[in-house]
Order: structure tokens, then sequence, then C-alpha cells
């Protein structure tokens, strides 16, 4: 004959029972509580209304704080953000329509994740990706939130790209854009085992100064080209060389101020050759 199980509870339910019995009939007396306030202030004016909307506020302060203890460790600091969730609270209490007869609860949640999400697209980018992938990263999280309640088990990249219609490789771009709510430090060690204590900023790259002098001497080759032999032998003489103006002209039976003009003239021509090599700015009009 099968053996008939026990409905009665066991020690340990019978211990817990009670208490979230406890739990939530303090929960009910709260809400109902918080919702005679808003009633009582909707037909209050000035400021008897405004006390009555203070109490209501500060009854529901721990709702703030939990709500804003979700989003903690996202580069937003937790004071912030309790004042952000505190604020959505007053602005809850204050738009909330007590004829209509919802709960104050349930309208209350919506508003302050609102407002400390608001916070976050803000003011909580270290460094601010596209409004795009901002709004997809959103949607994101409410789909991964409603595809988990329903599978028991968080989607995949691909699972989210499927249900929301959007591109995979946009999905995996949004999911990264986590990494922008907070910069980390260029002291931060580096996370090689064998490394010998260098830090991000060790890692970094530096302004190479050869690139410059290769396309330097790579621009005064060109515009040297076109001198003519001689002012070609007057620029190698007095910057390759080293010889003096004298010694210039004793070389190529001129005086020293003929020289001096030979190489402010060469100089000028060569100023004037660079400019017409270099490429024009993009943009730049005839006043550039």
């Amino acid at each position: 004959m099968p053996t008939r199980t026990s409905s009665n509870p066991s020690p340990g339910h019978a211990r817990l029972r009670p208490d979230r019995q406890d739990r939530l009939r303090a929960r009910r007396e709260h809400d109902d509580l918080t919702n005679d306030l808003l009633r009582r202030a909707a037909r209050l004016s000035g400021r008897a209304r405004q006390r009555a909307l203070d109490d209501v506020v500060v009854r529901n302060l721990g709702l703030a704080e939990a709500i804003s203890r979700r989003y903690a460790g996202r580069g937003i600091d937790a004071e912030d953000l309790h004042q952000v969730a505190s604020a959505g609270l007053v602005a809850a209490a204050q738009r909330f329509d007590a004829d209509r007869g919802d709960d104050f609860l349930s309208f209350a949640v919506p508003t302050i994740v609102g407002e400390v999400k608001r916070y976050f697209r803000d003011h909580g980018w270290s460094v601010r990706p596209p409004r795009r992938v901002q709004e997809l990263r959103a949607s994101m999280a409410a789909a991964a939130d409603e595809l988990s309640q329903s599978r028991g088990t968080l989607p995949t990249p691909a699972e989210l790209a499927a249900h929301l219609g959007a591109d995979l490789p946009d999905v995996l771009e949004a999911g990264r854009a986590a990494e922008c709510y907070a910069a980390v430090s260029l002291d931060h060690p580096t996370t090689d085992p064998g490394g010998d204590g260098a830090t991000l900023g060790d890692l970094l790259g530096e302004p190479e100064g050869g690139y410059a002098r290769t396309e330097a001497v790579a621009t005064l080759a060109a515009a040297c080209r076109t001198l003519s032999p001689r002012d070609g032998r007057v620029l190698y003489l007095r910057y390759f060389r080293g010889l003096t103006q004298q010694e210039i002209g004793d070389e190529l039976g001129v005086t020293q101020m003929q020289v001096s003009r030979l190489l402010i003239r060469i100089l000028r021509r060569l100023r004037t050759t660079i400019g017409e090599l270099e490429p024009e700015p993009v943009g730049a009009g005839p006043g550039h």
C-alpha cells in the first residue's frame, strides 16, 4: 500500500512561516499607510499637503536606498546614487495621483529607476558611446530580464540579437559599453603574472620624433631638387660642409655680401616650394 506523504510542515518551515507572515503583514500595513497619506495629501493644500508628502518620502527612503544599491559599482559614487534615487522618490510622491486607486509602490519603483538611469545616461560615462549603443544596451537589459524569467537561464548575445531583431555585432558592441562607466587608472598594474610591476601607463606608446624628421627630410629633398646646380652647391657648402659665407665666396669667386643674398633667395625659394609640396588642410579656404 503506498504511503501518504504528510502535509504537515517541517519544524524549520513552522518557525519560518510566522516570520514571513509578520513581514508581509508589516509590509501591507506600511503600504496601506503610505496610500492613506497620499490620499489625504490630495485633499490638502499648502504646507499641510507638503508635510503629508514629506512623511511619505521619509517612510519610503528605504525603497530609494535599495534601488540605488542595485546600481552601485558602475562608476558613480554611492552617495550620489542615493541622492538621485531619493530625488526620484520625491518626484514620485509629488506626481502620484491617489484618485486613480493605484498602489504607490508600483508607481514609485519605475519612477526612481528612471531617474537613476537618466543620471547614468547623462553623467555616468567615462567614455560616452554613441546614442544608438546606449539605447540598445537599455533594450538588452530589459530583454535579458524577460528571457531569464521565461527560460530560467541567461540569454546568449545571439539570443538577445534574435529577440530584439538587432545585428549580433551591434549587440556585442553594446555589451562592451558597460566598460565605459568607469575608467581604469594608468597606475593600475598589468595582469601579466610574469610582469615586473609594470603599470598600464608603461604600456602606452610615446611620440616618435624620428617620423617627423624623416618626413621633413623627404620634403626638403624634393624641394632641393628644384634648385639650380649653383644654388644647390651654395646650400651644400653652407649647411653640409659648414663653410662661412666668406669661404663660400672665395670658392665661387664672389663677395661675402653676394653669398648672403644668394642664401636669402635660396631659403625663400625653398620655403615657397615646400609650401606648394605640402597638402592643403581639409576645409581650408583661400583665407587659410
